[in-house]
């Protein structure tokens, strides 16, 4: 898990060079006088945008985005308004998403920063070796529809290996794949309960009740079935499964 947000951290080290360094921060403003102190401040100011990137590009690059869409929707399909609460289903959808991209970070992480760290490789080697694990697992998740999209927009041919494509297209293609899934599920989901609340419905208006809100009385009911059933397994079970 740890390693995942290192990677994220550590991929700018691949920009800085084999003796590259943490700097330190200096508050003067003063001018640099060697290139080595432009280089200091221009690294501080890299790391610092990282930092605020980190957050989308766990986003855009790992399937937290096809998790929390589909917690989203149970929560939805349920009726329980705000239970879970929205704190609590964005925490289950990290660390998901940890659980799932671990592997990828670990692998990254072995094949591309540790040789960088021992100065076995260059920054450029280094880079290209990191991001391969989590392109690998983008394209793997990603319609070729949707790459054939953004490869027609920006009409280019059709790449041979999965080298050859850009991170410019995967990343914007495995976004909306992941959407479409996520979407899929969530359709799936709402099925069962929908069909709870049209049996409450027309047993009330049969009774004549016609006044008493359907959804206050099928709430209970969807509760217990997705207690029973142990939904909480099933889907979470399902979810990683549906990963390649």
């Amino acid at each position: 898990m740890i390693r995942v947000f290192f990677v994220l951290f550590v991929l700018s080290a691949a920009l800085f060079g084999a003796d590259a360094v943490i700097p330190t921060l200096n508050m003067n403003l003063s001018a640099p006088k060697t290139p080595e102190q432009l280089v200091s401040s221009l690294n501080v100011l890299v790391i610092l945008t990282l930092l605020v990137l980190a957050p989308s590009m766990v986003l855009v690059m790992t399937t937290f985005t096809r998790f929390i869409i589909v917690l989203g929707f149970l929560r939805q399909a349920l009726g329980t308004q705000q239970v879970p609460p929205t704190q609590i289903l964005v925490m289950l959808a990290m660390i998901l998403t940890f659980f799932v991209m671990e592997p990828i970070g670990t692998k990254a992480y072995h094949q591309g920063i540790q040789p960088y760290v021992e100065k076995k490789i260059g920054y450029e080697e280094a880079f290209t070796k990191t991001v391969l694990p989590f392109k690998n697992f983008m394209i793997r998740n990603t319609r070729e529809k949707d790459l054939a999209l953004f490869l027609r927009i920006r009409k280019m041919k059709n790449p041979k290996t999965v080298a050859d494509v850009p991170l410019s297209i995967v990343i914007p293609s495995f976004l909306i794949s992941e959407l479409k899934t996520a979407f899929e599920i969530g359709f799936l989901l709402f099925l069962p309960f929908l069909v709870i609340d049209m049996v409450v419905a027309s047993i009330l208006m049969s009774m004549g009740m016609m006044m008493l809100p359907p959804v206050m009385i099928s709430l209970p009911f969807k509760i217990l079935v997705f207690v029973l059933i142990d939904g909480w397994n099933l889907i979470i079970g399902n979810l990683i499964a549906s990963v390649k």
